[in-house]
């Protein structure tokens, strides 16, 4: 990878914010907020629109293997942060830290199954969006942004919601069968519009990219 490369030094940019998304929603996924009093989430929940508009610029302009390839660059790492989680808990505390493993495990131990939970749909839902997604980019070619870039989320986002709250909030007993229904329908459909509301930030930010790639990949700055 050449760093003076505009394509390369933007996909660095999209991959970081990629990444960082995805994992610091793993690490705050343990706290529950209400939402306009009818449904409960985890607070993670607020990061993944920016993942929706990330996923949808690597997929334009990078391919199906520049997906795919972060993909598992992603789900390494988050593995890799379950890893250094489960052995923070294992170490015993000193009497006077300001964070005791009480507080510690309860935080933390919560987020290991949000992080096993997301893993798997993370890793289901995004080979998902692919798929999708360049089912419409064959058929309406360079047009119609607006619909694969929905239609894509549409179809992950039914996959990744149900399957990380079930594991997240089913298996360690924190939601009944009919929290779970509840809860992971109200927070697709939110995910839904809110992929609707970005819309106009997914064009906005295929307008920059295009700009700023105005030059071919063999541009270097001097």
């Amino acid at each position: 990878m050449d760093f003076n490369k505009r394509k390369d030094l933007v996909f660095i940019i999209l991959a970081g914010f990629f990444i960082t998304n995805a994992i610091v929603a793993e690490l705050i996924g343990g706290k529950l907020i209400q939402f306009f009093g009818l449904f409960t989430q985890s607070i993670g929940i607020i990061l993944w629109p920016v993942v929706f508009i990330l996923t949808d610029l690597i997929n334009e302009h990078y391919g199906k293997q520049g997906v795919r390839k972060l993909t598992y660059i992603t789900v390494g790492l988050i593995a890799y942060t379950f890893i250094l989680i489960s052995i923070g808990l294992n170490i015993k505390a000193v009497a006077f830290s300001p964070v005791n493993d009480e507080t510690f495990n309860t935080v933390f131990g919560q987020s290991q199954w949000i992080i096993v939970g997301s893993i798997i749909a993370f890793f289901v839902s995004q080979l998902v969006d692919v798929y999708v997604f360049w089912l419409f980019r064959n058929k309406t070619g360079k047009s119609m942004i607006w619909l694969r870039a929905t239609g894509s989320t549409v179809v992950s986002q039914l996959v990744d919601t149900f399957i990380v709250q079930y594991v997240a909030f089913v298996l360690p007993g924190k939601w009944t069968m009919n929290e779970f229904i509840h809860n992971a329908t109200w927070g697709y459909s939110f995910k839904l519009l809110i992929a609707i509301c970005l819309i106009p930030f997914i064009y906005l930010g295929h307008f920059l990219i295009n700009k700023y790639l105005k030059r071919d990949d063999d541009y270097t700055d001097n």
